[in-house]
């Protein structure tokens, strides 16, 4: 096919999601016709009955599929050959585990998460390397702490969302690339990516979905990635960390280092009755004074800009030009004013048009007293501002990070248990929900997970090369990665519309060159 036509498919959603933006090439399905018996399970299934084969699972079967992917003339094939649903490797808890405001509030999807790692390590010991066997031994043992990650989402009398722990399980599919790992290039192209996490089926209640999906694809090079889907409801970006770097340690051999916490009524201890402070956060984004914006608004594109630990002590450094600051900043706050900036002027915004600034923000350590260590379940509150475009763009650097500071300051034990006490307030929680709507141009969203321990994920075979949330079909979202070498350095994952991007870019570096 053309660029700009895509075929809709079943169970591949955000997959031609991100097809669509990225104009990019064609994808067939080609179910398996030899599915693997049960009587074939790794490790026998009659002495491990947390693992349920690919034939006796109707989930694990959706997903036994050949999947071609041809963006431009290189085509990719990823071959699914066997489903498994992981079950606990004993008995857990059986209850259901009330959600907080905080599940409800974001978004009801499956978060997709791809981790490569490459062959041959120093000190590695590759003759394992990834074996499904293993892998699925440590995610069944991994489950029996992580019990609710096993369960499946229900409504209670009320018809409000809740876990039921009822070890169910997870899903685990092996899969075999055509490519190596050097064909997905920088890794930008979500498209590419998606292939690599499997699938939800949307269309079938939320009680017979597993919470979480995972899929182990080897590459002709002799690497593997773990592609998995963690529903955002049970979990936020830290939870899901501990999950995967859990599941990584007990792979290796050693005990998990953090138990989770899983009782999320502690987060309404000391919430008021009503709200003290007006939340701006849940304020209807600002719109598009121009029309023109919004009838020609292009297809969604996204790049990753490197930012090295020199061109960061440069941003510093030109923040101080003004007037010497009273205290001193994070890196954080002046890289997110520098984007600021830099997407105001590329979208072209006028000087009267509002901008919102969102920066989720961790509750942990800001509550008091503070969230206890492994609390697993979301605890992300929004820092949000307003300026309009002219300000942001005209103004010295160092206003606009004082802007943010002063925003990430506000968000102490006070201010949050009134967001608490707001959001207990309303009647229908998804209103508030956050989307592309709310990120789109005039607005931006910048997610830092610079601080994340996302290359902690080590199995026994070394760190990941490249690890990325795969979130590239919301216009107006940028991410802040740390990098694998730990040399101080940053990436800026960032999605604009494409006639935006190729500015953004040159007002990005263009500073520089000053």
């Amino acid at each position: 096919m053309k660029n700009n036509k895509w075929t809709k498919l079943n169970n591949l959603e955000n997959t031609l999601v991100d097809w669509k933006n990225q104009g990019l090439g064609r994808l067939k399905i080609i179910p398996t016709t030899n599915p693997v018996p049960s009587s074939k399970l790794i490790n026998n299934a009659h002495k491990k009955p947390n693992f349920v084969s690919s034939s006796d699972s109707p989930v694990a079967r959706s997903h036994s599929q050949l999947l071609s992917v041809t963006p431009g003339a290189n085509t990719m094939e990823i071959h699914v050959r066997k489903s498994t649903m992981i079950r606990p490797s004993q008995e857990t808890p059986k209850h259901c585990l009330k959600v907080s405001d905080l599940d409800l509030l974001v978004p009801s999807v499956y978060v997709p998460t791809v981790y490569f790692y490459r062959r041959g390590g120093p000190n590695e010991c590759s003759s394992n390397f990834f074996d499904a066997g293993l892998m699925k031994e440590a995610l069944s043992n991994v489950l029996v702490p992580f019990y609710p990650v096993a369960g499946r989402l229900q409504k209670d009398e009320r018809g409000r969302i809740e876990i039921l722990c009822n070890g169910e399980g997870v899903l685990f599919s092996e899969a075999e690339a055509s490519c190596v790992i050097d064909d997905f290039g920088d890794f930008s192209q979500g498209s590419k990516l998606l292939p690599l996490v499997p699938s939800v089926d949307h269309a079938n209640d939320i009680s017979s979905s597993p919470l979480m999906l995972t899929q182990v694809t080897h590459f002709k090079c002799g690497g593997a990635c773990i592609g998995l889907r963690l529903n955002h409801t049970l979990v936020d970006g830290l939870s899901a960390y501990h999950f995967v770097n859990s599941w990584a340690e007990i792979t290796r051999g050693v005990p998990i280092t953090i138990q989770p916490f899983f009782d999320r009524t502690i987060l309404g201890v000391g919430v008021p009755n009503s709200p003290k402070f007006h939340h701006i956060e849940y304020d209807p984004p600002p719109t598009s004074l121009s029309t023109t914006i919004s009838q020609n608004s292009g297809s969604i594109c996204t790049v990753i800009l490197k930012l090295s630990l020199d061109q960061i002590n440069t941003l510093k450094a030109k923040s101080k030009n003004d007037h010497e600051p009273t205290i001193k900043y994070s890196r954080m706050t002046i890289i997110a004013a520098h984007i600021w900036r830099c997407v105001c002027r590329a979208r072209g915004l006028s000087d009267d048009q509002v901008s919102k600034l969102h920066f989720p923000t961790d509750g942990r350590s800001r509550l008091n007293p503070p969230l206890p260590m492994g609390y697993f379940g979301n605890a992300i509150f929004t820092t949000a501002l307003t300026a309009s475009s002219g300000n942001i763009q005209s103004e010295p650097l160092n206003y606009t990070i004082e802007r943010i500071h002063k925003a990430i300051k506000r968000m102490d034990d006070e201010y949050l248990k009134s967001a608490l006490a707001y959001l207990k307030q309303q009647p229908d929680l998804t209103v508030l929900r956050k989307g592309a709507h709310t990120y789109k141009c005039p607005n931006l969203n910048i997610v830092n997970l610079a601080s994340m321990p996302m290359y902690e994920a080590n199995f026994g075979w070394g760190q990941p090369v490249f690890t990325r949330v795969v979130n590239t079909y919301f216009e107006g979202v940028a991410h802040i990665y740390p990098n694998p070498s730990s040399d101080g350095s940053l990436s800026v994952i960032i999605n604009l519309e494409n006639n935006h991007m190729q500015l953004f870019k040159k007002f990005f570096y263009g500073i520089f060159e000053e």
